[in-house]
């Protein structure tokens, strides 16, 4: 659409102003003011008029049709004013023509048009670039992909012939045709442009890929888990282009002012017309001051004001992994009085080993290890995870688990060899009511010291084991702390593990407030506390255990991998697993809205200087602002606006220049 639109302004511009030329040679005004005359011929007198009215027609006409919709919704705003101001000139102009004492405005309307014409083909023109994101996104995916048969052989079919199921083979520097998981060979897969990563990542048989990137100096064989609308690429787009469709609140607040505009400009042409007729009685003059302050006041300054830093900001945020669903999020995000990230994932790396074990008297460790490892056996929680693989390479067989449960929240049960077993943390001992042995308490306290996790091991309601997990910090998180407490935000953090592992993280990255032992459907609550105390909250989590959390939060940021990035319950989506791409959301955020208050002192700067002279206000010490310096004016208020907004490009977000943060280093134990 964008585009379209460029065309047509950019095709009109030239016409128009090729035809204005003519206008402006014989015009008696622009002659007198350069000192140059041109030749006059039989019927040369019509020159101006002729050639004002095409002007008119073929440039002015489009403003027309743009306003007709504002006006059948009683909402005046931009093409009503622009519409107005060129028809005024236009009507003003013909009636020169019928009576020859009234001065015309011939050259002033053809030039207002040409301005008025550039300056969208102008806004089309950045706005189409600024949104170019999303078809550098649509050009990310291969036409074609090699299929490979029940044969074994390869055919060349389209990325829309694909199939869930389907085996492709990935050649070396081809592009990934579609989501899926690789079968065979092993390769460094490009995926900066979808997650912003710019280190290839190693792929090998289980792990995912992405449609759309690159693929290394290795093979892969993929098959195929996702395609057409379905793939992460097809939902980054969608979420690129509903932020590209919303406006902000400062949009809207820039629509509103052109509406009040209007009324102001009309108010402003009859306080005018009273005020010249009781001062010099009614004649041509007080019609040029009427039509002068209607002519000038067009806002094309204000209506590109923040539009265009509006789509700028998109794109950026796309190009450095952040995927903006709502603008008034993107928006608020200046504004964050406290930021609570959820711990696991997000804070810490996510992955869990057993780093210690504790027993009752009379159980040995490897039974122990082995009931745990069976009950986990159909879960795909990183504790479980961490257990079975901590019993595969201790070379322990686990039996055959049944009637497997997930309790939210608290751990997992399940009936081995005819006994009930549970696994699970602090909440599952409460759900259980087990009392804990005082040699498992002192284990229990020595990891919370240590920072560890410590999951119990229940048999038929007799606490019988547990176990210390460790996770790592990451390295990011340090930085990521002292940055937003540089900016003077509050950082809090939520966690369903126990108040003495949350205390030791907490203590680590010099976090302000825990939330700790938080079951996943009382994390909304926890926002809605902090937002009771008058503060504007953005919540961090993974998008999907959190997604009321996120819900709730003035803001929702969810933080994951390129596959997790159609989280419907987050407004901002960071597509890399990085706690730092919250530090430059926020400065983003600060830089944008930053673009948008200046823009708006210089548009708004224009009409507040401009209508008062049109007015007339300092006729008496001889300042007339004639429209032809009016839409001098205004071409200058809206090229600076359009330059301005350009300058958010040249925003620094790379890590070392953000504030508090100092060089990396090295990952320490947490829980």
């Amino acid at each position: 659409m964008h585009e379209g639109h460029e065309q047509m302004f950019r095709r009109r511009f030239f016409v128009s102003t090729l035809l204005s030329i003519p206008v402006l040679l014989y015009s008696e005004t622009l002659q007198g003011w350069l000192g140059f005359t041109v030749p006059a011929f039989s019927g040369s007198e019509w020159i101006n008029p002729v050639f004002a009215v095409i002007v008119f027609a073929y440039g002015g006409v489009p403003f027309l049709r743009m306003a007709a919709p504002e006006l059948e919704d009683r909402s005046p705003g931009m093409m009503t004013l622009i519409s107005m101001a060129i028809t005024v000139a236009f009507v003003y102009s013909l009636a020169s023509v019928v009576f020859p004492t009234t001065s015309a405005f011939f050259w002033e309307l053809v030039t207002l048009i040409d301005i008025m014409l550039l300056g969208h083909w102008i806004e089309m023109r950045s706005v189409r670039r600024a949104s170019s994101a999303l078809d550098q996104l649509a050009r990310l995916m291969p036409d074609t992909a090699e299929r490979i048969t029940e044969s074994g052989d390869t055919e060349e079919v389209p990325v829309s012939e694909l199939s869930e199921g389907d085996l492709v083979l990935i050649r070396p520097g081809a592009s990934v045709p579609a989501d899926g998981v690789v079968e065979k060979g092993d390769s460094d897969v490009n995926e900066a442009m979808i997650t912003g990563e710019s280190r290839p990542v190693s792929k090998e048989p289980g792990n995912e890929v992405i449609g759309g990137t690159v693929n290394g100096d290795g093979s892969l064989r993929v098959r195929i888990d996702a395609t057409g609308d379905e793939t992460t690429l097809a939902g980054i787009m969608r979420l690129v282009e509903e932020a590209q469709e919303s406006k902000s609140q400062t949009q809207v607040l820039a629509d509103r002012a052109a509406g009040w505009l209007f009324y102001v400009a009309v108010a402003a042409a009859a306080v005018t017309a009273v005020a010249w007729t009781v001062a010099v009685s009614f004649d041509a003059e007080v019609i040029e001051r009427v039509v002068t302050v209607l002519v000038i006041a067009c806002p094309h300054a204000l209506g590109l004001a923040i539009p265009l830093v509006v789509a700028i900001n998109t794109s950026l945020a796309a190009r450095n992994g952040m995927l903006v669903r709502d603008r008034i999020a993107m928006e608020e995000a200046r504004n964050f009085d406290a930021i609570i990230f959820d711990k696991t994932g997000t804070l810490t790396e996510g992955e869990h080993g057993v780093v210690g074990m504790a027993t009752v008297e009379g159980t040995d460790e490897e039974d122990a290890l082995s009931l745990a490892a069976a009950v986990e056996g159909d879960s795909e929680h990183m504790i479980a995870r961490a257990i079975r693989q901590t019993a595969d390479e201790r070379g322990i067989d686990a039996p055959d688990a049944v009637d497997f449960e997930a309790m939210k929240g608290q751990g997992v049960r399940a009936m081995v060899d005819g006994d009930e077993v549970y696994v699970g943390g602090p909440n599952l001992l409460n759900h259980l009511d087990s009392d804990i042995g005082s040699d498992l308490r002192r284990f229990a306290d020595e990891a919370g010291e240590n920072a560890q996790t410590v999951v119990y091991l229940v048999r038929e309601g007799e606490l019988i084991a547990a176990f210390a997990m460790a996770d790592v910090i990451r390295e990011e998180s340090y930085r990521v702390v002292d940055a937003l407490h540089e900016l003077g935000i509050e950082v809090a953090m939520l966690t369903g593990d126990s108040q003495d592992v949350a205390d030791a993280v907490a203590d680590e990255l010099g976090i302000d407030t825990v939330f700790a032992e938080v079951l996943p459907e009382d994390k909304d609550a926890k926002v809605q506390e902090l937002q009771d105390q008058g503060k504007l909250v953005g919540m961090v989590g993974d998008g999907v255990n959190d997604a009321p959390a996120l819900t709730r939060a003035d803001v929702g940021i969810a933080i994951g991998s390129g596959t997790d990035v159609a989280v419907q319950s987050a407004d901002i989506i960071l597509v890399q697993n990085n706690p730092m791409d919250v530090v430059r959301l926020v400065k983003l955020s600060k830089a944008s809205y930053r673009k948008m208050q200046e823009n708006i002192v210089w548009a708004a700067g224009y009409n507040v200087f401009a209508i008062p002279l049109a007015a007339g206000v300092l006729a008496p010490v001889g300042i007339l602002l004639s429209p032809a310096v009016g839409a001098l004016l205004m071409s200058l208020s809206t090229v600076i606006v359009a330059i301005n907004a350009q300058l958010l490009r040249r925003i620094d977000l790379s890590v070392p220049s953000l504030p508090g943060v100092s060089a990396p280093g090295q990952a320490r134990p947490a829980d």
